[in-house]
């Protein structure tokens, strides 16, 4: 019995290891985190193994092995299933960027990293949630942003609210009880956010995104928009709405500001002024400005005089629905390098632009642009014609007003390319080719659903012309059968190249 004792084995805990077990313990190791490197995935996860599976040999005298916290199996099964993490973000990022936007929802579940670094492929943000922006969830969640719309954020949607309202402006849910549908009706006013909370969101975005290039923010005041211009130096484009005097000390301050857009009153939406006294500010802190966009802004000449003067670069001016003052269309010359001027939605153009040595011209505009305006006013078109005698395109789009009396007065743009009338239902065809005739440079002609102007009217000399012109769009109403007929003739293509296949 006692030499049974004797030759008993003994287990590994009450003997003291020599150098042939820590040798055997060290390559047991080894080999296997190699076996596992060559088993496939599939048969990690539970999955059926390949016939060429290699097979793990296990040694059964030997002790069990002990493995650390970064060795175990389930850690090295991870590290082979993610090869993601040998890469560094940046890499990542690089290779995230190549995939197609769709894929960027489901790509931020994959895992908190690729959250992360997903969040900075995003450039574009528009922001419905002003808690989400306060918090500071969004900077962290998307630290690269350089174009953010805040507009329909800074609107505190009524809880319960079956009303919505789309405007061109601004989308937003209203409340059924609604006060505001009255004579003086503003939609908007009481349920802005205040302007403290607005500033606040603008400093929380600023220090989290200072790469910032464009910015779009409704009820803001001069802090907010310094705390951004401070830490945004290269805010490049600006879209401010409920804007007044007082807020633009602040947009002053962005000195490589190129695009702007000021909203001051909307009708039924909130209201607010935008003066001379504004203006003049704007035109002495903001001298690159490239593009200017004026909606429901008052002012008179000096306010336009102020911007000519010290926005040198000023390439295009943008009015709609102006409150200016009599006698403002003078100053527009002082724009030396205009080239673009659009009215949008005026009631009036100029009731008492002056004489007409006071008025000048526009010596660099090429382009002028009137869409949904009310032209009965003769004077004035008169003298916004008178302004722009050196336009190179005319376009006239649902102008309410204008007959062939207001029509005519364009012929003192002699240098006139291109015409695009849509939606003048009281110009015919006389008077259309009146002015036609006294254009000399005419290459481009675009006349649609204008309903006075018939095939049947044309003239001999007008039909000389079309076979000269470059190019021809003849749909003044449903019954032309002019751009059915000029099929094939070559009518409308003087100039253009013919490429063959050889």
């Amino acid at each position: 019995m006692s030499s049974l004792q004797e030759e008993a084995p003994i287990t590994p805990t009450k003997r003291k290891e020599n150098g042939v077990d820590l040798w055997l313990k060290t390559t047991f190791t080894q080999s296997l985190k190699h076996a596992v490197s060559a088993v496939p995935v599939s048969s990690l996860s539970g999955g059926s193994a390949s016939p060429r599976t290699p097979s793990i040999a296990v040694p059964s005298e030997p002790t069990t092995p002990t493995f650390t916290d970064s060795q175990t199996l389930i850690s090295i099964s991870a590290d082979i299933m993610d090869r993601t993490r040998l890469l560094n973000d940046e890499t990542l990022l690089k290779i995230l960027s190549f995939l197609p936007d769709s894929q960027r929802k489901s790509n931020r579940l994959v895992c908190k990293r690729w959250l992360n670094v997903q969040g900075r492929l995003f450039r574009s943000l528009r922001i419905l949630d002003w808690e989400f922006l306060e918090s500071g969830r969004l900077t962290s969640s998307f630290p690269d942003l350089t174009h953010v719309d805040l507009i329909n954020g800074c609107v505190v949607t009524p809880v319960g609210s079956s009303i919505y309202l789309n405007h061109r402006f601004i989308s937003v849910h209203l409340d059924s009880g609604v006060s505001a549908f009255s004579p003086s009706w503003r939609l908007c006013e009481e349920n802005l956010l205040p302007a403290e909370t607005v500033d606040r969101g603008l400093r929380v975005l600023a220090n989290g995104c200072p790469n910032l290039r464009r910015l779009a923010v409704l009820g803001a005041s001069d802090v907010g928009l310094i705390s951004v211009a401070e830490e945004c130096p290269t805010l490049q484009e600006l879209e401010l709405h409920r804007c007044n005097d007082n807020v633009l000390l602040g947009i002053a301050v962005c000195s490589n500001l190129q695009i702007l857009k000021l909203v001051g009153n909307v009708y039924g939406l909130y209201g607010s002024i935008v003066s001379d006294v504004g203006l003049t500010i704007l035109a002495q802190g903001c001298k690159r400005l490239l593009k200017l966009d004026l909606t429901g802004c008052e002012g008179s000449f000096d306010g336009i005089k102020a911007i000519g003067h010290c926005c040198q670069m000023l390439e295009e001016l943008t009015v709609c629905d102006h409150r200016m003052d009599d006698g403002w269309l003078a100053a527009l010359h002082f724009c030396e390098n205009l080239k673009t001027l659009r009215l949008l939605s005026c009631k009036r153009i100029d009731s008492v632009p002056g004489p007409d040595e006071y008025l000048g011209r526009c010596s660099a505009l090429e382009t002028l642009h009137l869409e949904r305006c009310h032209l009965r006013d003769k004077i004035g078109v008169r003298a916004l014609f008178k302004v722009c005698e050196t336009v190179r395109e005319i376009v006239v789009q649902d102008c309410w007003g204008l007959d062939d009396e207001g029509f005519s007065l364009a012929s003192t743009c002699r240098r006139v390319k291109l015409l695009y009338l849509e939606g003048c239902s009281l110009v015919t065809t006389e008077a259309l080719e009146s002015v036609l005739l006294t254009w000399n440079e005419i290459e481009h002609l675009r006349i649609e659903s204008c309903r006075k102007i018939n095939d049947s009217e044309i003239s001999p000399e007008l039909s000389n012309l079309f076979c000269d012109l470059k190019e021809l769009r003849w749909r003044p109403d449903s019954k032309s059968i002019l751009a059915v007929g000029l099929m094939g003739t070559g009518i409308g293509e003087k100039g253009q190249k013919l490429l063959r296949k050889s």
